[in-house]
């Protein structure tokens, strides 16, 4: 990122904290609900400027881009709280709750999760991040397989990654060389695994829109470690 680049993310970030902060400093005080509400957003907002930061200038208004038409696309799914795009330190994620894309305990997509991923698949179609590797990441609550069939969480994980790969892939024409699907099982968690809500959010597959030149972080674990580069 050029000097330039740097002084105008810079000063969005700071404009950024004056108005928003300086707008709720003295609404905190009346610890209104809706007001913190808007303390973890303009959070959430600066925590994104942080990490396109990171990136160079072209590229991080590419995301944006993406971003933008990612949510434009998947409007209806975000309304229904089933899925979120948003920026972290790996790049653009695209996150989808399991419930969207599998039956309860199991690997193969449901009809219902076509639709979904052919509007994530048009957007990671388009010229300006085509370049762009993504990983395709399997998440799961810390609830002991029973009867399902799987070895354990990994491998579940794994095999929910490998099948929304395949479907971008075969059906929807992604270059698998810049497609990875990865296993993470329950090891990464966004919410407490002791409730119901939290193990809800925790089930989940991740796409993500890497920067150029940098590979997705592949799980270590023995058992979902055998089949984590893609093979058309």
């Amino acid at each position: 990122m050029g000097r330039r680049d740097a002084r105008w993310t810079a000063a969005l970030v700071a404009g950024a904290m004056a108005a928003g902060l300086g707008g709720c400093a003295v609404r905190f005080s009346k610890r209104s609900p809706w007001d913190m509400q808007e303390i973890q957003a303009l959070s959430e907002q600066l925590e994104q400027y942080r990490n396109l930061a990171q990136l160079k200038a072209d590229e991080a208004d590419q995301l944006r881009a993406a971003k933008a038409a990612l949510e434009k696309r998947l409007s209806s799914e975000i309304k229904s709280k089933d899925v979120t795009v948003g920026f972290d330190e790996r790049g653009l994620v695209v996150r989808v709750l399991d419930r969207v894309l599998f039956d309860s305990g199991k690997a193969k997509l449901r009809r219902e999760a076509f639709p979904v991923l052919d509007k994530v698949a048009r957007v990671l179609n388009q010229d300006d991040i085509k370049g762009q590797p993504i990983g395709v990441e399997g998440h799961t609550d810390n609830q002991p397989i029973k009867v399902s069939g799987w070895k354990n969480n990994h491998q579940l994980s794994l095999a929910r990654a490998k099948s929304v790969v395949d479907y971008l892939v075969n059906e929807r024409g992604l270059e698998h060389t810049r497609i990875t699907p990865i296993g993470h099982g329950d090891t990464r968690p966004i919410a407490s695994n002791d409730t119901p809500e939290g193990r809800r959010l925790n089930r989940r597959v991740e796409i993500v829109v890497l920067p150029r030149g940098t590979k997705p972080e592949v799980s270590t674990d023995e058992s979902a470690s055998e089949s984590t580069v893609y093979t058309k």
